[in-house]
């Protein structure tokens, strides 16, 4: 894992850089719907969001969006819901393309969502059985906070994990 968190040029954030040669995670909106919707397919298969969800939230104020960019070509997605009002942010969904796996996006990803969210508290629930990315969240300072039963379509249960920052 690298130890640079992305970092917004600008301020309106068009771009995020990384420490990562040729990567850039862009923000994305409607326009980019099928984009997210492939990524999001190409990665969770039968768990993938079905496209009218992954729409509402690419039309959503509240939501943050980001696709992560390697040679121009789309490799991966972090779709976060801001809920200020609690003061928690839940990372909605994340995924690095099967092809783009294990070299550092997924943390960073993970890493500029929990910056845009700007929330002092980031949730997120993955399957129990998930154990890769129960590694990456536990190395990003994520715990398990608890479980929802039978949250999968087939049954497998979620973990909740959470993460405080400071």
């Amino acid at each position: 894992m690298g130890s640079s968190i992305p970092r917004p040029l600008g301020e309106e954030q068009r771009e995020w850089t990384t420490d990562v040669p040729g990567l850039t995670l862009r923000p994305a909106d409607w326009r980019q719907v099928w984009t997210l919707w492939r990524l999001e397919r190409a990665c969770f298969g039968r768990d993938a969001w079905p496209f009218v969800d992954v729409l509402a939230a690419s039309l959503s104020a509240n939501a943050v969006r980001l696709v992560a960019w390697l040679g121009g070509r789309p490799v991966g997605f972090v779709i976060g819901d801001r809920r200020s009002a609690d003061g928690v942010g839940w990372v909605a969904s994340i995924g690095v393309h099967p092809e783009y796996r294990r070299r550092g996006i997924g943390w960073r990803l993970l890493a500029a969502c929990e910056q845009a969210l700007g929330t002092p508290t980031v949730r997120l629930v993955l399957r129990a059985s998930n154990e890769p990315a129960r590694r990456l969240y536990g190395k990003a300072g994520y715990r398990e906070v608890g479980k929802w039963r039978g949250y999968y379509a087939d049954g497998e249960d979620g973990l909740v994990m959470e993460r405080r920052l400071e």
